[in-house]
């Protein structure tokens, strides 16, 4: 199944011990995780789940639920991430403590908004609606997912842009830098047989290549002393250990020591989570701190300076939260027209679930025209 390339590389990178575990955990099913929205939601949904330990917010699926059919999925309530994935929020949540409110974060390879939304959470439990965090994806295709994803979350302290690094110019605007690089996705083979089967050490070598032109050309936008936290879904020391000693030498920046958290592996310069020792699909992480002090810098607004789109407001601020049934709420967001309760008041209301809002309607009394954006309507059968 997998290339005899993939498998000596994972070796050297590893020890062959764990590689090994490795091996045996990519041939069974992938695990499924939740991290909640603390804004939203301060209990786990779904029953049977487990929480993660690295993240206040996640919390591990004894089995995987139709998400698409519920409704606190659409409101935002949680997100749907591996778990490896979200120990860079934890990395991020160890390293806060250099940050001061107003402080300015820069996701640069963030679609589909995972690790977005977890900083966002971090950011806001710390410092309120005291940070400006830029969301950017490069890809046109994968931005509409970012920016939907975001917009359900429902932060407005979180822009969403779509530049290619080397476009956000010199300006040292950005206390901290998430670079979770495209990669070689060794992380991904459980989830994606294509992945398997594009791997090649050639893909190996233009992945190690392209990140690093990715950093480069980021690298002038985080101030000096600012924090970069550099992240692959890969397991080989090319595009993991070997990236972070490039940045350290070439772009001058001091590698970060990470706390240990059994039985996360502790490489030469990152924390480096493997299939079958975590129940997730893999996560690398590095710290660095760029060389240089802060001092003289002139503060900007990121949204203002790169034209961020900010989330959406798409519930009008005094339209009446009208809460409905599951059924009447999978039908809405289905697109169908509804029929509220006869106490529900006339013109422009906010359907809800549970509490949470879903999306605007204008109630006509015998009926309630359905207002809920063409574009996330449920499209599977709900029946």
């Amino acid at each position: 199944m997998f290339d005899e390339a993939f498998k000596v590389l994972l070796a050297e990178s590893v020890g062959p011990e764990r590689a090994a575990v490795v091996l045996q955990a990519l041939e069974t099913a992938p695990s499924v995780s939740i991290r909640l929205n603390p804004e939203k939601l301060k209990t786990c949904p779904i029953p049977d789940a487990t929480p993660v330990p690295w993240s206040p917010y996640g919390f591990l699926l004894a089995q995987r639920p139709v998400f698409t059919l519920d409704p606190l999925f659409h409101a935002g309530c949680y997100y749907v991430q591996d778990t490896s994935a979200m120990f860079v929020g934890h990395v991020f949540r160890e390293m806060m403590a250099g940050l001061t409110p107003g402080a300015t974060v820069l996701d640069l390879c963030a679609a589909p908004g995972g690790k977005t939304t977890d900083l966002a959470a971090s950011l806001r439990e710390r410092f309120g609606d005291r940070f400006t965090l830029l969301s950017n994806e490069v890809m046109r295709a994968r931005y509409g997912v970012l920016r939907s994803n975001v917009e359900t979350w429902g932060d407005a302290r979180v822009g969403t842009v779509s530049r290619d690094p080397s476009a956000f110019g010199h300006t040292p605007l950005f206390d901290v830098v998430v670079a979770d690089v495209p990669c070689s996705g060794e992380g991904m083979f459980r989830k994606d047989s294509q992945a398997v089967a594009e791997w090649s050490l050639k893909t190996v070598e233009f992945c190690t290549a392209r990140s690093r032109r990715i950093l480069r050309d980021i690298w002038p936008v985080l101030k000096p002393g600012g924090l970069l936290l550099f992240s692959t879904c890969t397991f080989n020391h090319f595009e993991n250990d070997d990236t972070v000693a490039w940045m350290a030498e070439e772009l001058g920046a001091d590698v970060l020591p990470l706390p240990a958290f059994p039985p996360v592996v502790n490489t030469r310069f990152g924390d480096l989570l493997l299939p079958g020792l975590v129940p997730g699909e893999g996560q690398y992480v590095a710290a660095l701190r760029k060389s240089g002090t802060p001092e003289g810098i002139r503060p900007a607004d990121p949204f203002v300076l790169y034209r961020a789109e900010r989330p959406a407001q798409p519930l009008p601020v005094d339209a009446p939260l009208v809460n409905v049934p599951r059924e009447d709420a999978l039908r809405y967001l289905h697109g169908d027209a509804l029929v509220l309760p006869s106490d529900a008041p006339v013109g422009p209301v906010t359907i809800g679930f549970e509490g949470h809002p879903l999306g605007p309607g204008k109630n006509l009394g015998k009926r309630c025209n359905n207002l809920y954006p063409k574009a996330k309507r449920i499209r599977m059968d709900i029946r």
